[in-house]
């Protein structure tokens, strides 16, 4: 449950709507820290320190939640979540080199993590109707990594982290 209060000894369950839209982009990188050696990265990321780099199929998944809108029904139109995807995300990412084509990531070791965590920054401040839930990136089908609005909310998302 999401939430719970006591009222006249009642427990009063709060309801959160919540709605995801998923979109797919092609992307190439590769690990690398700088400030470790050669033989240090290549045993630590083995062959994702590929100087050649490697390709993935990503698929992201973003939820938005909130009350619908009594007029409409909805949270958010999904047109506009539609265009704020394409617009930040595709045209951004979509068949790049994230090390060396998406700025937000030039400084960063592009894992999954690091770049929904990215994704999170670009994002969060375009969502005007509701608020971001959560980010899902599936790197493969059996790999994702979730950020969520409830771990940024009670502080443990994002230590030491420096916003996009």
């Amino acid at each position: 449950m999401e939430g719970q209060e006591i009222s006249g000894g009642l427990i009063l369950t709060q309801i959160m709507v919540r709605i995801t839209r998923k979109i797919e982009f092609s992307a190439a990188h590769l690990y690398h820290n700088p400030k470790f050696s050669d033989e240090e990265n290549r045993r630590i990321f083995g062959k994702c320190n590929n100087p050649h780099g490697h390709g993935h199929n990503y698929v992201l998944e973003v939820t938005v939640a909130g009350d619908p809108d009594p007029n409409t029904g909805m949270i958010l139109d999904l047109k506009e979540l539609k265009d704020i995807l394409q617009r930040e995300i595709v045209e951004r990412m979509d068949h790049r080199f994230l090390n060396y084509e998406v700025p937000e990531l030039a400084n960063r070791i592009p894992t999954c993590e690091n770049i929904a965590l990215v994704i999170w920054d670009l994002l969060e401040p375009k969502i005007t109707r509701g608020h971001l839930d959560r980010v899902r990136l599936y790197e493969s089908p059996d790999l994702y990594v979730d950020c969520t609005a409830g771990a940024a909310a009670n502080g443990s998302a994002g230590k030491g982290r420096r916003s996009a």
